[in-house]
């Protein structure tokens, strides 16, 4: 079992910056592919990027691709994600997941392991 607990969310002016952190428990974490996803009022969660267990390889949705980034520190069992240049359409409440027996992945669906979500509010 794995256990995914979020933080570093908050309201920040559009423009500029926070860094998801993402905490997670168990030895296995760094066999893990481990995501972001988002999900704002109304909408369905979407996904945000992706990287592989040992950090290799990241994949990105389009929406976000060149402003945010995401990393991983497999000795302190926690994933990031650096968010950059920050736009009121990325308000939403996101979460991170941890998927086994994955690379990496965009669909939610092969994520096994979800946090309980951390708030980004970006005022115009």
């Amino acid at each position: 079992q794995v256990q995914l607990v979020e933080s570093g969310g908050g309201l920040v002016q559009a423009g500029g910056s926070l860094r998801l952190s993402c905490a997670a428990s168990g030895r296995t974490f760094s066999s893990y592919a481990m995501g972001w996803f988002r999900q704002a009022p109304g909408k369905e969660r979407e996904f945000v990027a992706a990287i592989s267990w040992s950090g290799g390889s990241t994949y990105y949705a389009d929406s976000v691709k060149g402003r945010f980034t995401i990393s991983r520190d497999n000795a302190k069992n926690t994933v990031y994600l650096q968010m950059n240049s920050l736009k009121p359409e990325d308000t939403a409440v996101y979460y991170c997941a941890g998927g086994a027996g994955i690379y990496y992945s965009g669909s939610e669906y092969e994520y096994d392991y979800w946090g309980q979500g951390t708030q980004v509010t970006v005022s115009s």
